[in-house]
């Protein structure tokens, strides 16, 4: 991303209010994640519960039409990577890293109540994807956030981890929680 130099910045200051404002609407309308950013920084009611609802409606449909594939599989992995990404383009959009773990779980949720059934498929593509994500949600949780906050979403991340490592396919793959989410019970 280029970064602005003093000269343009100069020049954009002597631009007339009418000017910048056909520059930012020319410029939103060819970036989507810039239109929302904007949306979600200068509307009011535009909240992060609100990008959350959106977020997880767009994630729900992605593995909705999943199912409709015929190689139920590979559709599914591509929704999870899908998933994966609207969940960074939330956080990108508010800042807020927490929304994207949130989202992560809300993806990690729909796959174990509905498709662990596709864990035991010869493809271990989809299990794989949702291993990483296991571990990716709990490096985000390590990184991002408070001590405290950790054990909030630890039991959720031991169910998704322990149900990883009942499938026999964990044996070629390993996947636990970073020492320091491991609380002594």
């Amino acid at each position: 991303m280029p970064v602005p130099s003093s000269e343009f910045k100069k020049a954009l200051k002597r631009l007339p209010d009418a000017d910048k404002e056909k520059l930012l609407l020319r410029a939103v309308r060819r970036d989507a994640e810039l239109y929302e950013t904007l949306v979600f920084e200068l509307l009011p009611e535009v909240t992060v519960e609100q990008v959350y609802e959106e977020t997880t409606d767009r994630i729900h449909e992605l593995f909705n039409v999943a199912v409709t594939g015929r190689l139920l599989n590979r559709s599914l992995n591509k929704a999870l990577g899908k998933a994966v990404k609207e969940s960074a383009r939330s956080r990108r959009i508010t800042k807020d890293k927490r929304l994207e773990i949130d989202l992560n779980l809300y993806a990690l949720r729909l796959i174990f109540d509905n498709y662990t059934g596709q864990f035991d498929s010869p493809y271990n593509g989809f299990y794989v994807s949702t291993a990483r994500l296991t571990a990716r949600t709990a490096q985000l949780i390590l990184a991002n956030l408070h001590e405290d906050l950790w054990l909030e979403y630890k039991p959720e991340l031991d169910d998704f981890l322990q149900q990883l490592h009942g499938r026999s396919k964990s044996r070629n793959l390993r996947f636990e929680l970073p020492r320091e989410l491991v609380v002594p019970s």
